[in-house]
């Protein structure tokens, strides 16, 4: 065999070893831990959405109630707080700084409920169209923030599995010995809804912690 056939015979043999090893599910580890990071990084846009859509929505209530200090000052002081826990969007977290995260996120829903039952107590504010128009884009963020959430515990459910399922499982140990379990959002029970937006003449009063 001349060295023109045995170089074509290798390049067969390399494209067959290769789509052999495809078949078995080498590539799938990194193409789903890939797709959960991407679920990741809309996670940390749609909470961003909501980050920037609370100093004109502070604002707004102010001109109308500046008497309501103490819950303007606590929606300020969570925005502070969630947008100071720097995560690499490239990166998923791990499970302590997930968990740090998704604390803050949910003080930081919590004041914007107090916030938005100010408006009942206030006519002003109640018929103010650029109030109402906030709060609107902030039930809709808070709306795709339950939906980023969910997609994220989806894709790393899969690749969580694939680390430990067989043919895949035999990659992880040997290719991918360094890739590990991500951490999903553990929330409280009903957290997956998103707060409710009440623009009601009579709302319900806010449950105790």
């Amino acid at each position: 065999m001349n060295i023109v056939a045995k170089r074509i015979t290798l390049s067969i043999a390399a494209v067959a070893a290769s789509a052999s090893l495809a078949g078995c599910g080498i590539n799938a580890i990194p193409t789903k831990q890939e797709a959960a990071k991407a679920r990741w990084a809309d996670v940390q846009n749609e909470y961003k959405r909501r980050a920037d859509l609370v100093p004109n929505l502070v604002n707004t209530v102010k001109g109308a109630a500046a008497q309501e200090k103490s819950v303007l000052i606590g929606v300020t002081e969570a925005r502070a707080r969630a947008t100071s826990i720097q995560v690499d969007p490239n990166k998923v977290p791990d499970a302590a700084k997930l968990a740090e995260y998704d604390k803050a996120q949910g003080a930081l829903g919590s004041a914007l409920g107090r916030l938005l039952v100010v408006q009942e107590r206030y006519p002003d504010l109640k018929s103010n169209s650029a109030f109402m128009g906030l709060a609107h884009q902030l039930e809709g963020t808070e709306n795709r923030i339950a939906v980023a959430r969910r997609d994220y515990n989806a894709a790393v459910q899969d690749y969580n599995t694939t680390l430990r399922v067989f043919p895949t499982s035999i990659w992880a140990s040997t290719f991918y010995s360094g890739s590990k379990p991500m951490p999903l959002f553990s929330a409280p029970a009903g957290s997956e809804n998103a707060p409710s937006v009440n623009f009601d003449a009579n709302p319900a009063p806010a449950a105790k912690p």
